[in-house]
């Protein structure tokens, strides 16, 4: 392989594993910019989604003649990953809203290390479900998509480099998400009542915006992106495991944090930065440095960009 091959390659693999990134982080930005809270579970309701779409891959090919998900026809299988995909959503974005109902709506006026520990314990909870639900050992993800080569088997391009169905499957799917969520809170109604709530919290009461339904809907949105990586990720990784929450949601977290906590746009471009990073990590130094590349990465930025990329937004109190 050419050294511009190899150039290619490292970013195809670095774009597209943050894009998974960046569909969790913006789970964590949402919830920041309107309360201020850094939601722990977070990654773990990303393990959920995971979880839900392959109980659905286990369950449910039987019922339909086949011992294996892949055994089906080409139809079944996409219909197939469609209803993974309302489920998974489905799921994990009703469990987001039970999570800020029960543990941290009536914590939102204490001290900010309350509701802390308190989503650090959420996330203990549904660690334990998941290792209850699936085991100890990383489980196999089945692999519904077909090893295509998009450039050689498609356009016939003589190259070493492979871009293959599952990685423009997760482009095509978590892009368009990320888009609609930027236009959804910068065009409707519901998304000005977000951003009317994260400027100043008391004063979008007065005007009449339900505060708490505001930030239930923020919940719900961030689960529904997390539900939705769940998928992506099984599919993308062809495995799942019970702890997979801890690091997606600590690089997530740090790509929030990296394009500026709050900010929408830094979530996606700070998980897109972390991807690339770890891929030109894995490939030129070693993937036992990854990790140290990327916090130190975070380390840099923040010396010189105290509040992220395109600088934090949170809320603005008297």
């Amino acid at each position: 392989m050419q050294w511009y091959e190899e150039v290619i390659q490292t970013l195809l693999i670095g774009v597209t594993n943050g894009a998974i990134i960046s569909l969790v982080a913006l789970g964590y930005t949402l919830v920041y910019g309107i309360i201020e809270l850094i939601n722990f579970a977070h990654g773990d309701v990303f393990m959920i989604g995971t979880m839900v779409s392959l109980t659905i891959l286990t369950w449910l090919p039987p019922l339909l003649g086949a011992r294996q998900a892949f055994q089906l026809p080409p139809l079944q299988i996409a219909g197939l990953l469609v209803l993974c995909l309302f489920a998974s959503t489905a799921v994990c974005a009703l469990l987001n809203v039970v999570i800020e109902r029960v543990a941290y709506r009536r914590l939102r006026n204490a001290p900010r290390l309350a509701p802390l520990i308190s989503a650090i314990g959420v996330s203990f909870i549904l660690v334990n479900v998941g290792l209850v639900w699936k085991g100890a050992s990383q489980v196999n993800f089945p692999n519904l998509l077909p090893p295509v080569d998009i450039l050689h088997d498609v356009f016939g391009v003589d190259t070493l480099v492979q871009f293959r169905l599952k990685d423009l499957f997760v482009l095509l799917l978590a892009v368009p998400l990320m888009i609609a969520l930027q236009m959804f809170v910068q065009r409707t109604r519901l998304g000005k009542a977000m951003r009317a709530t994260a400027q100043d919290r008391q004063a979008a009461s007065m005007m009449g915006i339900d505060i708490n339904l505001t930030i239930a809907l923020t919940f719900l949105l961030g689960g529904a992106l997390a539900g939705s990586a769940g998928l992506i990720y099984g599919l993308y990784n062809n495995s799942a495991w019970f702890f997979q929450g801890f690091r997606a949601g600590l690089y997530a977290f740090t790509a929030a944090v990296m394009g500026g906590i709050g900010n929408i746009r830094g979530a996606f471009i700070g998980g897109m930065l972390i991807g690339i990073i770890a891929a030109i990590s894995d490939r030129i130094i070693d993937p036992k440095w990854t990790e140290a590349v990327v916090f130190g990465l975070l380390v840099l930025i923040l010396i010189f960009k105290p509040r992220g990329l395109l600088g934090e937004e949170t809320t603005e109190r008297a």
